[in-house]
C-alpha cells in the first residue's frame, strides 16, 4: 500500500512542479521581455537567468504542485475504487494517508532547508544577473537614417545599407575624448562594414574628415579651436566593441539585501532595528519633555536685562513687557517652535523608515516557514477534496486546485501588502492565508473521516 500511495502522489507531483515553474517563468519572460530582447545575450546567460528565476518562484510553484498532486492522487484512487477497497479492508482515511504524510514531512523539511539556504543564494545571483542584463547595451544594429549611439564614444549614421554590406552616405562622430578637447567628424560617400576580431571595421571611400582641438594660449589664457580638414579616397576605421560585451555585476553589491539572509541573520537584523526604534522613541520623548519644561519659563531668556518684566498680580508680565522685547520674544518662540517641530518630524520619519526595514526583514523571516507549512495545509485540503470528489485526471481536480490556490495566493498577497502598509503585524499578515485555510483543511479532513454521514448531508 505504501508503494501504491507514493506512486500515485509522486507521479503527478513530478509532472506538476516543472509545469508550474514553466508557466511562472513564462510570466517572468513576459515582464522582462523588453530588457532581454535585442541585446545579443548568450544562451547560457539566458538559461542561468531562468534557472535563478525558477528558484525564486518555488514559493508559488511548490504549494501549487502539492495541491494538484494530492487532489489527483486521491481522486485517481477513488475513481478506480482502490480507495474504497482500502476502506473495506478496515483502514481509515488517516491510515491510508500515513505514507503521504511522512512524504510531506520530508518534503516540507526540504522546503524549509531550501528557503533558508538555497533561496538566499539564488536571490543574490538572480539580482546580480538581472541587473547586468538590464544594463547591457543592445547588440550592434545600425539602421538606415538613424544615429546609433550604442558604442561608447561614437555616433554612427548610415543613409543606406545594402545586403552585401556596402554603405552609402556614412557619417561618424568621434567624441571619445573625456575632456571634450578633441572632436572628429568623418563623412564618406561609400563604405563597407564588418566585424573582425572584436572590432567594427569600417572601410570608407570618397570622404572628408573634420578634426577640432581645444587649446589654451599660455599668455592670454584664451581658448582657441584649431580646425583640421582632410580629404581621402580610402580610410579604414577600427572601432572597439568591448563596450557591447556582457559583463557580470559584482554580487557583493546585493549582499546587504534582506532577500539574501537566512533565518538567523534576519532575526538578528530585525532585533537590532527593534532596539534602535525603542531607543529613538525614548530619546524623542525625553527630548520633548525636557524642551517643554524649559520653554515654560520664557522669562529666563531675558533675565538680567533692563527690560526684564516685573510681574504683578494685577498686571501680567507679558502686558508689562516693552513692545520691542515682546516682539523679540514672539519671534524667538516661533523659531523655537518651528525647530522643535522639524526635529520631531525628522525623528518620526527616521523611526518610520526603520520600522519599514524591520517589517521587510520580518516578512522574509516568516516567508521561509510559510513555504513549508502551507504545503502541509494544502496537502490536507487537496487529499480530502480528491477523496470526496472521486475524480482523477486533469479536469475537475485541476479546476478545484486552481480555485483553492487562487484563494491561497490572494490571501497571501493581501496579508503581505497589509503588513507593508502597517495595517497588520508581520505575524498576523504573513500567516493570514495559512491561518484561514487551516480550519478548512481540518474540516475537510474530519468530514472525510466521517464520509458516510457527511456525504449523506451533502447529497441531501
Amino acid at each position: 500500500m505504501t508503494r501504491l500511495m507514493l506512486r500515485a502522489f509522486l507521479g503527478p507531483f513530478a509532472v506538476t512542479l516543472p509545469v508550474a515553474l514553466f508557466i511562472l517563468d513564462m510570466q517572468f519572460l513576459w515582464v522582462y521581455a523588453d530588457d532581454l530582447m535585442g541585446k545579443g545575450l548568450d544562451l547560457w546567460v539566458v538559461f542561468k537567468l531562468m534557472m535563478f528565476a525558477s528558484a525564486r518562484l518555488v514559493n508559488l510553484a511548490l504549494p501549487l504542485a502539492v495541491l494538484v498532486a494530492s487532489i489527483m492522487a486521491l481522486g485517481n484512487l477513488a475513481e478506480r475504487s482502490e480507495l474504497t477497497a482500502m476502506k473495506a479492508a478496515g483502514m481509515s482515511f488517516a491510515r491510508i494517508l500515513r505514507p503521504l504524510v511522512v512524504c510531506m514531512v520530508l518534503l516540507c523539511s526540504a522546503a524549509l532547508w531550501f528557503s533558508n539556504t538555497g533561496w538566499p543564494a539564488a536571490n543574490i545571483k538572480f539580482r546580480a544577473l538581472l541587473y547586468s542584463v538590464t544594463k547591457q547595451k543592445p547588440a550592434l544594429n545600425i539602421r538606415e537614417g538613424v544615429f546609433y549611439n550604442g558604442i561608447d564614444g561614437f555616433s554612427i549614421r548610415v543613409a543606406t545599407k545594402h545586403p552585401d554590406g556596402t554603405l552609402d552616405d556614412v557619417l561618424i562622430h568621434d567624441h571619445r575624448d573625456p575632456e571634450g578637447k578633441r572632436v572628429m567628424v568623418v563623412q564618406a560617400q561609400h563604405g563597407r562594414m564588418e566585424e573582425r576580431e572584436g572590432d567594427l571595421v569600417l572601410e570608407l571611400r570618397e570622404g572628408v574628415s573634420y578634426e577640432e582641438h581645444q587649446e589654451t594660449l599660455s599668455r592670454t589664457k584664451e581658448r582657441v579651436y584649431p580646425h583640421i580638414q582632410s580629404s581621402f579616397s580610402k580610410q579604414v576605421l577600427r572601432i572597439p566593441l568591448h563596450s557591447l560585451d556582457f559583463s557580470m555585476a559584482d554580487e557583493d553589491l546585493f549582499r546587504r539585501s534582506y532577500e539574501r539572509m537566512d533565518l538567523k541573520e534576519l532575526a538578528h537584523v530585525s532585533d537590532s532595528l527593534g532596539r534602535g526604534i525603542t531607543r529613538e522613541r525614548d530619546e524623542l520623548v525625553t527630548y520633548g519633555v525636557r524642551n517643554v519644561e524649559w520653554m515654560n519659563d520664557t522669562t529666563g531668556w531675558f533675565r538680567g536685562s533692563a527690560a526684564t518684566p516685573q510681574a504683578s498680580p494685577r498686571s501680567p508680565w507679558l502686558s508689562a513687557t516693552a513692545p520691542v522685547t515682546r516682539g523679540r520674544l514672539f519671534n524667538k518662540a516661533k523659531e523655537l517652535s518651528r525647530n522643535q517641530t522639524r526635529s520631531i518630524d525628522n525623528a518620526i520619519a527616521n523611526m518610520e523608515g526603520k520600522k519599514l526595514r524591520q517589517s521587510r526583514h520580518d516578512i522574509e523571516w516568516h516567508r521561509k516557514y510559510i513555504l513549508a507549512l502551507s504545503c502541509m495545509v494544502l496537502f490536507f485540503v487537496g487529499s480530502s477534496l480528491g477523496a470526496v470528489v472521486g475524480r482523477g485526471g486533469l479536469g475537475l481536480p485541476t479546476l478545484l486546485a486552481l480555485c483553492v490556490f487562487i484563494l491561497f495566493y490572494v490571501l497571501s498577497m493581501l496579508g503581505e501588502q497589509m503588513v507593508k502598509s502597517g495595517t497588520l503585524t508581520p505575524v498576523s499578515g504573513m500567516w493570514l492565508s495559512t491561518l484561514l485555510l487551516t480550519p478548512l483543511a481540518v474540516w475537510l479532513f474530519w468530514s472525510t473521516l466521517r464520509e458516510r454521514s457527511w456525504m449523506s448531508r451533502w447529497g441531501s
